[in-house]
């Protein structure tokens, strides 16, 4: 691991915000050996900022933030595209245990999202960006699940290399040029859609953003205010998502050059992986 890459992680590390906190604490400590007001006013610092992002509203702004910069579109409204790109995040599909379940009953799922604009003939294939380990993939499973939604398997194809949102990019990229695939529909969340965007921008992919939401029914003053730790971890989050955005703004691009001359020899990148038809397992 090169000390970048180290730092990289510390820094997202350092986005959660009990993370950060504890790392003040820590600073805390010493500088109250010495200099006890700037070490108190650290402290306090610090548990402030931890209690502060724990509040639902804090974090439902936090996060708004994001969310506002690219509204969700309606499916019935998405421009025409050769390919529909749905980024892997981690979803457990907990709808698949639902009876029957159906796309338009899915309001905050990526593959939902998919199988409404494959339906609705906004684009004949469905591009699933994921990657894993020992022998599976992100890709695969989305897959999977995405049959339920009545997706046969000849519209799919899969992105099993990426890592992180900016491998979702580069390795689509290298899938569209293939595949002439000139202008994509992009689906993630509402909040990681900022970064996602950019960095499918810097890679040289047509995309059009088509967010998914993610709701939060705070009706009652109580749920809005009462520190939780679901908010925590939404905050965390958010800031990560900041993190990501600064990056690809500050970024010097050194090792992986832009389309145009990633792709000058097609022979070195595996070729999309064959999907073989998926069907819901009887239940």
């Amino acid at each position: 691991m090169t000390f970048l890459s180290s730092l990289q992680k510390l820094a997202v590390t350092l986005t959660y915000p009990p993370a950060l906190s504890a790392a003040l604490l820590g600073l805390a400590a010493l500088l109250l050996i010495r200099y006890r007001r700037a070490g108190i006013a650290v402290v306090a610092a610090a548990l402030g900022w931890s209690a502060l992002w724990s509040l639902p509203a804090a974090s439902d702004w936090l996060r708004h933030q994001l969310e506002k910069r690219y509204p969700v579109v309606d499916t019935a409204q998405l421009p025409r595209a050769d390919a529909v790109v749905v980024l892997g995040g981690g979803s457990r599909y907990a709808w698949l245990d639902a009876p029957n379940p159906r796309p338009q009953a899915l309001e905050s799922s990526r593959l939902a999202a998919a199988a409404r604009a494959w339906q609705a003939g906004r684009a004949p294939r469905i591009v699933l960006s994921g990657g894993g380990e020992d022998g599976g993939s992100e890709a695969r499973t989305m897959a999977r699940a995405i049959g339920y939604l009545g997706v046969p398997a000849s519209a799919l194809v899969l992105e099993e290399r990426s890592r992180n949102t900016r491998d979702n990019a580069r390795y689509t990229a290298e899938l569209a040029e293939r595949l002439g695939l000139k202008r994509v529909l992009l689906v993630t969340s509402s909040v990681h859609m900022p970064r996602a965007y950019a960095e499918f921008q810097r890679a040289g992919v047509d995309a059009y953003a088509a967010p998914v939401p993610e709701r939060s029914a705070r009706r009652s003053w109580w749920r809005r205010w009462l520190p939780s730790g679901s908010a925590l971890w939404r905050s965390g989050r958010a800031f990560k998502e900041y993190a990501g955005l600064l990056a690809v703004a500050l970024r010097l691009e050194s090792n992986m050059p832009r389309i145009g001359a990633t792709h000058s020899n097609h022979a070195s990148s595996p070729r999309p992986t064959p999907i073989t038809p998926l069907r819901p397992n009887p239940t």
